[in-house]
C-alpha cells in the first residue's frame, strides 16, 4: 500500500460534496438554448473514440506493468469512493502541471509527467481523486466540450469565432467552478487537508516545500481576496476569463473554508447522501442552484459581477445559432 488506508465512503453520492457555485453555474449553462445541440454535434464531429485513440498513440497507459505505483493509487482512490467504474489513466509528456478528464460514455484521466516528478504519492492520490470527482459528478461531457472548443477550429461556420466566444466564456466560467467541487473530492480521496494545501502551493510554484510556509500562503490568498476596488475587480475578471482553473490561492481559500465549515468532517463521519437513495427532487435542486447563481451575481461583493448579470439571453442566442448552423452543415453532408 503506497498511501495510508482511507475511510471508505460507501455508496457516496457526489452531490454530498459538490460546491454550490459548480451546481449553479452548470444548471445555468444547461438552461442555455442550443447548448445540448452544440454538445451533440461537436462530440459527433470528434468522437470519444477519436480522442481515446489519440491518447493511446501519444501517452503511456497505466497498467499493473506500466506505472504500477499509479495503478495501485488509482485502485485505492476508486475504492475510497466505492465507485463501480475504474477509468483508464494515461501519463502524457508535458512540462506543465496539469491533469484532466476526457470522454463521454467511458471517461478517462490524463496526468502530465511534470506532476509525477514533483509530487509525493499522497499528492498524486489527491490529483487522481480530483479527477474522479469530475467523473462521478458527470463533468466529463462538458469537460470534453471545453477541450473541443479550445482545440478545434470552427472556421467552417460563418462567423464561428464570433459566435463561439460567449459560449466558451460561459463554459470556462462553469469549468472553473467545477474545479472547486473536484478539489473537495481530492480532499476526500486522501483525507488529509495538509496534503491538498501543499499540492495547491506546489501548483503555484513551491517546488521545494522546505523553502515556503503554508501560513504565509494563506496570508497571500487573503491579500488577493482583499483587493476589491473596481479596477482590481476588472483585472480579476479579465485575468481569469480564459483560464481553465481558478487561481491556486482561490482554490486554497475555498477548500479551507469547506474543511473549516464541518462539511468535510461530517462526510467522514458517514453523514452524506447515498447514490440511488431517491429522496431528491431533481427539478427543485436545479431550480435552487440556478436561483443561487443569479442571487450570488446580484449580491456579490465584486462590483464587476453586475456586468454579467444580463448576459444569459445573449449566450442562449449564440448557442442556439451555433447549434442550428452545425445541424444544417451536418444535414447537408449526411
Amino acid at each position: 500500500m503506497l498511501i495510508k488506508r482511507m475511510k471508505k465512503l460507501t455508496g457516496i453520492d457526489p452531490k454530498s460534496w459538490e460546491h454550490p457555485a459548480d451546481k449553479a453555474a452548470l444548471s445555468a449553462l444547461k438552461q442555455m438554448k442550443g447548448i445540448d445541440e452544440l454538445v451533440r454535434n461537436l462530440v459527433s464531429i470528434t468522437t470519444e473514440r477519436s480522442l481515446k485513440l489519440m491518447v493511446l498513440a501519444s501517452a503511456v497507459k497505466v497498467t499493473q506493468n506500466q506505472y504500477a505505483r499509479l495503478h495501485t493509487i488509482l485502485a485505492d482512490v476508486v475504492d475510497v469512493f466505492d465507485w463501480g467504474y475504474t477509468p483508464n489513466l494515461f501519463v502524457t509528456q508535458s512540462p506543465f502541471w496539469n491533469a484532466g478528464v476526457l470522454g463521454v460514455k467511458e471517461p478517462f484521466i490524463i496526468i502530465h509527467s511534470a506532476m509525477l516528478q514533483g509530487c509525493e504519492d499522497a499528492e498524486i492520490a489527491a490529483v487522481i481523486g480530483h479527477e474522479m470527482g469530475h467523473i462521478m459528478s458527470g463533468h466529463a461531457l462538458y469537460k470534453t466540450l471545453v477541450y473541443l472548443l479550445a482545440n478545434i477550429s470552427l472556421n467552417f461556420i460563418p462567423m464561428g469565432d464570433i459566435l463561439v466566444g460567449p459560449i466558451k466564456a460561459a463554459l470556462f466560467e462553469w469549468n472553473r467552478k467545477s474545479e472547486l467541487s473536484a478539489d473537495r473530492a481530492g480532499l476526500l480521496a486522501v483525507q488529509n487537508a495538509d496534503t491538498n494545501f501543499n499540492l495547491l502551493m506546489k501548483m503555484a510554484g513551491a517546488g521545494d516545500l522546505n523553502q515556503v510556509n503554508i501560513n504565509e500562503f494563506f496570508y497571500q490568498a487573503q491579500e488577493y481576496e482583499n483587493q476589491k476596488t473596481l479596477l482590481d475587480s476588472i483585472h480579476k475578471v479579465l485575468n481569469q476569463l480564459w483560464q481553465s482553473h481558478p487561481y491556486p490561492v482561490i482554490r486554497l481559500q475555498e477548500l479551507k473554508t469547506w474543511e473549516a465549515s464541518g462539511g468535510y468532517q461530517s462526510i467522514l463521519e458517514g453523514n452524506y447522501k447515498k447514490r440511488g437513495a431517491g429522496n431528491e427532487n431533481v427539478q427543485e435542486d436545479v431550480k435552487g442552484a440556478y436561483e443561487y447563481y443569479q442571487d450570488s451575481v446580484k449580491k456579490g461583493d465584486d462590483p464587476v459581477s453586475n456586468i454579467f448579470n444580463n448576459v444569459g439571453e445573449g449566450l442562449e442566442k449564440a448557442a442556439e445559432s451555433i447549434g442550428e448552423k452545425l445541424r444544417d452543415i451536418l444535414g447537408n453532408n449526411g
